[in-house]
């Protein structure tokens, strides 16, 4: 009990002085920064879907999920496609060139067969270790949602174009 009475004529001392200063004009105001702004990256519908080819090694610029298949290891640039390597020798992967497929986020192969996300569309292709070239085989148009900006936005675009992507302005 006599605790309890220390505790509860302590309590708003120490309440008091947690006040000291307030209002002074020299307290730091903290705010969010504002929010960005971002402009939708889309690519006519037919020069999106004719856009899906093999191409020589590129630099890796954002780099995305990574995906391993028998000698093979593909490593995802956000919205642009796939580094692909020989990974026969995991401590030294050779690189083999870049599928560039626009708004591509991952994939997954069963034998030689792909399936990539291409933005809003299930693309199906083979691939082929001799010569490391892709054949689309089949594309399933607006299987997957419209790809929304980081801040959770939807770009207008005309019915022929396809987001791809999204830049800050």
């Amino acid at each position: 009990m006599k605790h309890l009475r220390l505790l509860f004529s302590v309590l708003p001392l120490l309440l008091l002085a947690g006040c000291y200063g307030y209002g002074s004009g020299d307290d730091v105001v903290l705010t969010d920064p504002p929010p960005a702004s971002y402009q939708a990256v889309v690519m006519d519908r037919g020069e999106f879907e004719a856009a899906v080819h093999m191409m020589p090694v590129q630099p890796i610029t954002k780099a995305g999920k990574i995906y391993i298949k028998d000698n093979f290891l593909f490593i995802n640039d956000v919205n642009k496609g796939f580094h692909v390597f020989n990974y026969t020798d995991p401590l030294n992967p050779m690189p083999l060139g870049f599928l560039n497929i626009p708004g591509a986020t991952d994939l997954a192969m069963s034998d030689n067969v792909m399936y990539v996300n291409q933005a809003t569309d299930l693309v199906t292709m083979q691939f082929q270790d001799v010569g490391n070239t892709v054949i689309v085989t089949k594309r399933n148009k607006d299987v997957f949602p419209v790809l929304l900006s980081p801040n959770g936005t939807v770009g207008q675009v005309a019915d022929n174009e396809v987001v791809i992507g999204w830049d800050e302005i």
